[in-house]
């Protein structure tokens, strides 16, 4: 027999042994999934959150140090346990969808049949509570919908979210909690403060309605009255897989100022001038390196949505205008070095900025190298 029939054979002697190394690890994921699924009991028993960030990271942390003893790539075998662990946390969130941490309990989303209403309607309703939905045709009924209500959700646009509040305040329980979802938050939460003597909590969730599943996603919780009595609305999306993350009023404003008002108006910029100088996209994107693709992402992702959305977001108020009015003075005295072509300011500027960065730009080398190569994976 020739040498190649030698080698062809061996050839599919090693992808047998494959198939049957993948159908013990196939095994292995459903043996692992049933321990998940036990797990996910116990949490909804004693309504425990999901996501547990120590463990997590202590179970990459001895996984990569498993690869290196077995001569595999650390860096593989933590994507993979990551993928795992996703998985099983968006399990859990499953099971958990159904567990009401104050069951029985009945909810009232003002504006209900928004996006965001909608969606949060599907969470409580699947989790078991008796929910109400008020919308732009409901007021007269108002009275009747407010009725023995535990608690209130405002969910309607930036722009009539405090008249919305002061339409309410007449027909609320005193012991009912007011919430608002809006991604402002001095403005709403001294609203509810000043109309309702009860628990006041603002809420924003930091991410659309066309997310598929709470695990892992950011609400900003600010306080406003009676913090215990509002405990169990801030269990109850722990208990769905968000993270709650805990701020002032003042300084939420002031951070998404940052992170939704500056970004998004910046996006907006770069999108304009593109649109206005007619550039060709299509034809960018067959020359672009991944990070161009994905910076493009982002601002073609802007455009494909509510204009009206951004608009509120943007424009919140303001001190968002202010802050926006301060970046276009910092690139129009950026400008001033671009007409000089002075490039030893630039680089000067460059290294002040990095410095100012510190620690983060290895982070973000990091995090935006990992989404590159998905992105490469992708396309």
């Amino acid at each position: 027999m020739s040498d190649s029939n030698n080698d062809m054979q061996q050839l599919d002697l090693c992808r047998e042994k494959i198939d049957e190394i993948d159908h013990r690890i196939l095994e292995l994921l459903a043996k692992r999934q049933d321990q998940v699924n036990r797990i996910a009991a116990v949490k909804k028993k004693h309504s425990l959150p999901i996501y547990h960030p120590a463990r997590e990271e202590d179970i990459i942390s001895a996984r990569r140090s498993h690869a290196s003893n077995a001569n595999l790539d650390p860096d593989f075998v933590e994507e993979l346990y990551r993928i795992i662990m996703r998985r099983s946390r968006i399990e859990q969130t499953g099971k958990m969808a159904g567990k009401g941490i104050r069951p029985g309990a009945s909810i009232l989303i003002v504006g209900g049949l928004g996006e965001m209403g909608r969606y949060f309607a599907s969470c409580f309703r699947q989790a078991g509570y008796r929910l109400r939905v008020l919308d732009k045709n409901d007021w007269p009924n108002a009275k009747q919908l407010c009725d023995g209500i535990d608690l209130i959700i405002i969910s309607v646009p930036i722009d009539i979210t405090e008249q919305t509040i002061f339409n309410i305040a007449p027909f609320l329980p005193e012991n009912a909690v007011l919430a608002d979802i809006t991604s402002i938050k001095q403005a709403p939460v001294n609203a509810m403060l000043s109309v309702h003597k009860g628990p006041v909590l603002g809420l924003h969730p930091l991410f659309g309605p066309t997310t598929s599943t709470l695990d892992k996603q950011i609400i900003a919780a600010t306080p406003g009255r009676d913090e215990a009595a509002c405990r169990w609305v801030i269990d109850q999306f722990t208990a769905w897989g968000s993270i709650i993350v805990t701020s002032t009023p003042e300084e939420h404003d002031e951070i998404m100022s940052i992170v939704q008002s500056l970004r998004h108006f910046a996006t907006f910029a770069i999108g304009r001038f593109m649109a206005k100088t007619r550039v060709p996209v299509k034809r960018t994107l067959e020359f672009s390196s991944p990070i161009y693709r994905l910076e493009m992402g982002m601002v073609g992702r802007l455009f494909a949505q509510d204009p009206s959305l951004y608009a509120e977001i943007i424009f919140a108020s303001p001190a968002r205008r202010r802050l926006l009015k301060a970046y276009i003075e910092s690139i129009q005295e950026t400008l001033e070095m671009v007409e000089k072509g002075d490039k030893a300011q630039f680089i000067g500027e460059f290294k002040n900025v990095s410095q100012w960065f510190g620690p983060f730009g290895e982070q973000a080398i990091r995090e935006s190298s990992f989404l590159i190569d998905k992105l490469i994976e992708r396309f």
